[in-house]
């Protein structure tokens, strides 16, 4: 595993699961076929705002896909299930 940065696309790493060699799931194309593989997990948030954000990588910390929260909790709670292929074990950044 590449170690995680301490910001990824300019956002302040909080939080961070990595899979490990079962991805946590894919991203799929309209037609069905594999876009991106997910092997890490990351609650981010930038300076001088309220939102935070799970950015979802491969295994180098590239985002593929992200989304926006109102707090860690709802983030957490909502993790598509297309990211549950396998348990996500949350690492405090420090």
């Amino acid at each position: 595993m590449k170690a995680i940065p301490n910001k990824i696309d300019g956002a302040n790493v909080l939080e961070w699961a990595y899979s490990g060699d079962l991805p946590f799931g894919v991203i799929k194309y309209e037609d069905g076929e594999i876009a991106e593989t997910i092997f890490g997990l990351v609650i981010c948030q930038y300076d001088n705002s309220k939102t935070v954000y799970r950015f979802s990588c491969d295994k180098n910390w590239e985002t593929k896909q992200d989304s926006d929260y109102s707090s860690i909790k709802e983030l957490k709670n909502n993790i598509p299930i297309q990211y549950q292929n396998v348990p996500i074990i949350w690492n405090i950044k420090n």
